[in-house]
């Protein structure tokens, strides 16, 4: 093997995983935003329409996530640390899968999404999903701390939001909503939106991670 392609097999493959990463950044922002498109369609068949290009997204994360983990076992030198290259993918990736998960029990369980809870909890969505992308997409180059950390602190409050939503709509249903089966939908409903938020969390301590050991 000449010294050329020696070289290469140890070079870090920085453009790879970093445009990988911006991919699927904005798919999960994207699904961030159907998220919330899906929430305001009053019609079940438009909502479904929705709901799947979703779950187009979904797979074309999938796909992207398999490519990120084949780069892994491809590359002996990475851009940042192999365990917080997985980590991130697999909390991104989570992330895209509660997102579609929370719509497809809408439509699943015919709920009407014109719910206060689930309303407020779309909005946290779209924007939890958003300032993940704009953190991971200054991973690059780690020049702007600044709005990487700003994203980081609104992700967190974001997730802080949720859990207080979370509470009042369980509290706001149990007052409010007579029929005992409505409840038990709602109510798993909620869950699986507050724990988008979760992931979003926990991507968010990921990309941490990563920039207190390279920044």
């Amino acid at each position: 093997m000449s010294l050329s392609s020696v070289l290469k097999l140890f070079t870090p493959k920085d453009k790879v995983f970093y445009s990988l990463f911006e991919e699927v950044a904005n798919t999960v922002a994207k699904m961030g935003k159907l998220m919330k498109d899906v929430v305001s369609e009053p019609d079940f068949d438009k909502r479904s329409a929705l709901i799947s290009r979703m779950e187009d997204l979904e797979h074309v994360n999938d796909d992207l996530t398999h490519k990120i983990f084949t780069e892994l076992g491809r590359n002996f030198i990475t851009p940042f640390d192999r365990e917080d290259i997985h980590y991130l993918a697999s909390a991104l990736d989570d992330i895209c899968d509660y997102i579609f998960a929370s719509a497809k029990k809408i439509n699943f369980y015919k709920v009407n999404p014109n719910d206060p809870g689930i309303q407020k909890m779309a909005d946290l969505i779209e924007q939890g999903a958003d300032h993940i992308r704009s953190a991971v997409i200054e991973l690059r180059n780690m020049k702007n701390m600044r709005k990487i950390t700003d994203a980081l602190v609104k992700v967190n409050s974001i997730e802080n939001q949720a859990d207080d939503i979370f509470d009042l709509s369980i509290d706001r249903l149990f007052e409010t909503e007579p029929d005992a089966k409505e409840v038990i939908k709602k109510r798993e409903i909620y869950q699986v939106m507050e724990i988008v938020t979760d992931k979003c969390e926990d991507a968010a301590n990921v990309i941490e991670s990563i920039i207190i050991k390279y920044a």
